[in-house]
């Protein structure tokens, strides 16, 4: 955000900050956020850049197409090893997840 809309919005009454100051989010809290956030990307991005469908993408992990949509929206529900499993499954080495990993911000 630019500074002079930053102190428009401080002049007018508002607060600003991050995302993880407004959660109260601890440093760990939002990298793994941070990381799950990166892994989603991931998974769609390699799903679609494969042409797999979210159906074919669900018998790969023996899972539901709903389960898959709900993964690359972000459900709360869904669990870092799911999006793993997928990412294994649609052979993604651990290389390539490791360099998602290894990146400093979301992409």
């Amino acid at each position: 955000m630019k500074q002079s809309k930053r102190n428009k919005l401080e002049k007018a009454g508002f607060k600003v900050g991050s995302v993880q100051e407004f959660l109260n989010l601890s440093d760990e809290e939002m990298a793994l956020i941070e990381l799950k956030v990166r892994l989603i990307g991931m998974l769609k991005t390699v799903r679609i850049q494969a042409s797999i469908t979210q159906h074919a993408l669900a018998k790969l992990i023996g899972s539901s197409q709903s389960r898959v949509a709900k993964m690359e929206a972000g459900d709360s529900d869904v669990s870092l090893d799911l999006i793993c499993k997928a990412l294994f499954a649609m052979r993604v080495s651990r290389r390539a997840i490791g360099k998602i990993i290894a990146s400093k911000r979301a992409a």
